[in-house]
């Protein structure tokens, strides 16, 4: 019963490789070819042992030396080893291509997948346990096929080769060898087994060290205005001791890897030795024969250690390829109609009916309490309607749900009278454009961060789209116009001027429905202005969605929602509002207050 949790192990290994191959086949492509042409290569590795033999049998046998016998197996041999050399660089050459290109198109294909996942799915998963899959994990698989992915073929060809080599030539001196060998096998994965955990650690102490030293230079004005560089200058002493501690300790493990092998080298050639002195030439075991098993036996031993270290690398590697693949297996974003209807031209109107939306938890799937509870909403086209409600009322989750990141548990949302799960998403994409509430820009200009919208756009274009809505003077007020540099996440600028940038790049698309999420940020009253001035402009003519968290914004729009736990609470203009009890009413008073404290 002990052998089959192993024995399971190593069917869900090799499930996991072949899950691997189909989601990239080139993986597997010539492999049988491949295989071949590693063992014709191997095969020229016992040849200097069988020459060696002949050549003390056949040249050194009689009273003179036979050179010409000599010679002949000389230029045998080196012929041998020249068309071995080359199968083996082809089949090295066809191993590496093959593995390079199968690793970009898994990493390529993650990348899509992840880039295709739904929103849902981004908030289970950390963004950072996602990158590390296409980084990690890939360059992980990465150095098995650079070195290990060639190692195990070789050597594991070598060892079937020259053992079967040996058995032939003498099945006495072999399974001596054999048994003699045996235990080297356990000595090295037991030290192979501490080195993994040995080198783990040291992963572990040299990210802790990275970790201290990366926050002790972000915040080292804080260290300085607080006099407290001297603690922390103790606390990386102490990381920094920790991770020599960790690779002096793996190093001397290390160390005992090369002379195990080296001392069953030599207990093994003892013993093959001392057989073939027992056997005798009486037993038809001749004096090259011997000399010849003795080499065969160092082959034989060579790769053991490398095959015994591959091993662990190997399932490092297929370690990481489980994770990918359970990555590439999660569901995507919602999924694409199957006989998708065009979108209407001109403004869209946008409906809610009955709608009720809950996250899927990620424990079992299950979704978790609905954040919208039965919503029902008509806004027609070119109409602004503002989201008004407090933190988790759902404000954010319908505008998830008008640009179809994710679909309705229950219900359906309509764009045009189309129901969005019969929209094809590019056509969606084209038509329906999302301001988040604290947009990214990608560290290039400002000219390339609105192209990035429509990369068919030219500098006139932009220009022109800049004009239009009233930030001509803001843009001529840059140092390098469109080419100022916007900084990583475009944190030279600040965050109400990303916002004009996105209101830019959400312009020049020329979409019939924005939905903007207000930035919550601090602006100052210049840049305010030129916001709503900027935001004004683009709503016209076009339906406009907007996550309000400033009620001066709720107030410019056509129609106020009020949104509370879920459910529409109220809803109507701002002067509706305002002249009837109401929520809304009592948010508004106290915004009043406090913007004129």
């Amino acid at each position: 019963m002990s052998d089959v949790p192993a024995i399971e192990g190593r069917f869900e290994t090799a499930r996991v490789i072949g899950r691997g191959v189909r989601r990239a086949p080139v993986f597997g492509e010539g492999l049988v070819v491949t295989v071949l042409l590693a063992l014709l290569g191997t095969s020229g590795r016992v040849a200097v042992p069988i020459l060696i033999q002949l050549s003390i049998d056949n040249g050194f046998g009689g009273e003179q030396v036979d050179v010409g016998s000599i010679t002949r197996i000389a230029l045998i041999g080196a012929g041998v080893i020249v068309v071995a050399a080359f199968a083996l660089r082809t089949a090295a050459t066809r191993l590496g291509i093959r593995a390079e290109r199968g690793l970009f198109a898994l990493r390529i294909g993650l990348f899509d997948h992840i880039q295709r996942m739904s929103l849902a799915s981004h908030n289970e998963e950390k963004r950072g346990s996602l990158v590390s899959r296409v980084t990690n994990d890939i360059e992980t698989m990465t150095q098995f096929f650079a070195w290990g992915g060639l190692t195990l073929l070789l050597s594991g060809t070598q060892i079937i080769v020259v053992g079967a080599v040996m058995i032939a030539y003498d099945w006495r001196l072999a399974l001596i060898a054999f048994v003699v060998s045996a235990p080297l096998v356990l000595v090295l994965r037991f030290v192979q087994s501490r080195l993994v955990v040995a080198h783990r650690r040291t992963r572990e102490r040299n990210a802790e060290f990275l970790g201290e030293l990366s926050e002790t230079m972000a915040g080292i004005e804080t260290l300085q205005a607080y006099d407290a560089v001297d603690g922390r200058i103790h606390r990386i002493g102490e990381r920094a001791d920790a991770k020599a501690s960790a690779h002096i300790r793996a190093g001397i493990i290390g160390a005992f890897l090369f002379p195990s092998g080296e001392v069953f080298a030599v207990f093994t050639v003892v013993a093959v030795i001392g057989g073939g002195l027992l056997l005798g030439p009486g037993m038809g075991l001749t004096a090259g024969a011997l000399v010849g098993f003795v080499f065969l036996t160092y082959r034989f031993l060579e790769p053991i250690a490398e095959f015994t270290e591959v091993i662990d690398l190997t399932q490092s590697a297929v370690a990481s390829m489980r994770r990918v693949l359970a990555v590439l297996d999660s569901p995507i974003g919602p999924p694409p109609a199957d006989s998708p209807i065009a979108l209407p031209q001109g403004p869209l109107s946008i409906a809610f009916h009955q709608v009720s939306f809950g996250y899927a938890s990620r424990e079992g799937g299950e979704d978790d309490e609905p954040v919208l509870h039965d919503v029902s909403l008509f806004v027609p086209a070119g109409q602004h309607v503002a989201l008004v409600g407090e933190s988790g009322s759902g404000k954010t989750t319908m505008a998830r749900l008008i640009a179809r990141l994710a679909d309705p548990t229950i219900g359906r949302v309509e764009i045009g009278g189309v129901s969005l799960r019969d929209v094809d998403n590019d056509d969606l994409r084209r038509r329906l454009i999302v301001v988040p509430q604290e947009p990214f820009l990608f560290s290039s200009t400002i000219g390339d961060n609105v192209r990035f919208a429509r990369p068919d756009a030219n500098d006139q274009d932009i220009l022109e789209t800049f004009a239009r809505l009233g930030l001509s003077d803001w843009l001529s007020a840059m140092e390098f116009g469109m080419s100022t540099h916007v900084g990583q996440r475009g944190g030279a600028l600040s965050a109400g001027e990303r916002q004009l940038v996105a209101l830019v790049r959400a312009a020049i698309v020329d979409p019939s429905i924005l939905i903007l999420d207000e930035a919550t940020s601090s602006v100052d009253a210049v840049t305010e202005v030129r916001i709503s001035r900027a935001l004004s402009i683009l709503a016209q003519g076009r339906t406009t969605i907007s996550i309000a968290h400033r009620l001066s914004t709720a107030a410019r729009a056509d129609r106020i929602v009020v949104l509370e736990r879920g459910r529409i609470a109220e809803d109507g203009s701002h002067a509706e509002l305002l002249n009837t009890p109401s929520r809304y009413r009592d948010l508004h008073a106290v915004w009043v207050r406090s913007t004129s404290l």
